[in-house]
């Protein structure tokens, strides 16, 4: 069902003009940032691949993915992608990249599954990026190293949407703030998971959660991932499992915290049997993916995805994500916006 948040009293900084010159901006600004920080090259990716073969990714397990089908391939039926992790993963391999160096790439989706509204569209459209790290590296200090890259991008990125748009002032602070998800449970205990993301976002401005997907100990994941990409099954440290985590910005338009970016250290063989096992999916090892993985002939990799229109919306100030992106609405939700200051694309 859609929901529609409609800040009170708000009004667009940006113009539908100078919107689109702020979008073509950030884009170009940003990818050449994170580019240079994770020493990436830019391939070109699929909009979707054959189902059955295991590379397209699972998200949380529940959404459907929009198939056609083939009829030079006697009508084989291919999926639009949710994701490209690990499609990534063989790339990576099939070009032999070095570690130490990786890919990033336009990814973009279509999810008939979501629960469309401010932020959420049918429409996906993210950086879809992949390094080639050491076996040695798996472990919270790498992951965080990497995080700190990615946020320096985002701060250069926001300085020059300020030097272009002087109305929209900087709000990132200086450090992202890091918390694992059990402490974070720890820390509101009564809270729900998206309540316990909202205050540590409002108290840090910028925040990294560790640990999505696997049981808290209240029994619960703090959200869902699919088994065979992200380990969120690893013991890290101090006891906590996981080596992935989302990184997320307090957004003062909307007033809540907004995910930018979900990423993780990947897979090892280990990690994927136990992680399969967990979540009964063990059928998935005949995969053409997986296959290769036990087999050993993928690398060891740390990657994720960073919203390209979410990333918009949050530096040019927007309440909506159908101000930056061109994607389908209710008829209700469309009047409701345009009512509310917010100018859908």
């Amino acid at each position: 069902m859609s929901y529609l948040i409609k800040p009170k009293g708000y009004k667009a900084l940006l113009n539908l003009p100078q919107t689109e010159m702020g979008i073509k901006m950030i884009k170009e600004f940003f990818q050449a940032n994170l580019s240079s920080e994770l020493r990436l090259r830019r391939v070109t990716a699929p909009l979707f691949v054959l189902k059955g073969m295991g590379i397209n990714d699972d998200l949380n397990g529940t959404e459907r993915a929009v198939t056609f089908p083939i009829k030079d391939l006697n009508d084989a039926k291919a999926e639009i992608v949710h994701s490209l992790a690990k499609w990534k993963r063989l790339t990576l391999a099939d070009y032999h990249i070095e570690k130490g160096y990786g890919i990033y790439t336009d990814m973009n989706a279509i999810r008939s599954d979501e629960e469309l509204g401010n932020l959420h569209s049918l429409y996906v459209d993210q950086w879809d990026w992949e390094l080639v790290m050491d076996e040695a590296d798996r472990n919270i200090s790498f992951l965080k190293s990497i995080v700190k890259r990615i946020y320096a991008a985002l701060l250069r990125t926001e300085y020059m949407v300020f030097e272009m748009f002087p109305q929209i002032r900087p709000e990132l602070p200086k450090d992202i703030h890091f918390i694992h998800a059990e402490d974070l449970l720890k820390k509101y205990p009564t809270f729900t998971a998206k309540q316990r993301e909202d205050a540590i976002t409002q108290e840090y401005g910028a925040v990294f959660i560790i640990g999505i997907g696997g049981l808290l100990s209240n029994g619960e994941k703090h959200d869902g991932r699919a088994p065979d990409y992200d380990d969120w099954s690893s013991v890290a440290e101090n006891g906590q499992v996981g080596l992935n985590g989302d990184l997320l910005v307090w957004d003062s338009v909307l007033n809540r915290s907004l995910e930018l970016s979900s990423m993780g250290i990947r897979v090892n063989r280990e990690s994927l049997l136990r992680q399969l096992d967990i979540c009964h999916a063990t059928d998935r090892k005949e995969l053409y993916f997986h296959r290769r993985l036990l087999a050993g002939e993928l690398p060891q990799t740390i990657g994720g995805g960073i919203g390209q229109s979410r990333l918009c919306l949050y530096y040019l100030r927007k309440a909506h994500i159908g101000e930056i992106q061109a994607s389908i609405w209710p008829d209700d939700m469309r009047k409701e916006a345009h009512e509310a200051g917010m100018y859908l694309i």
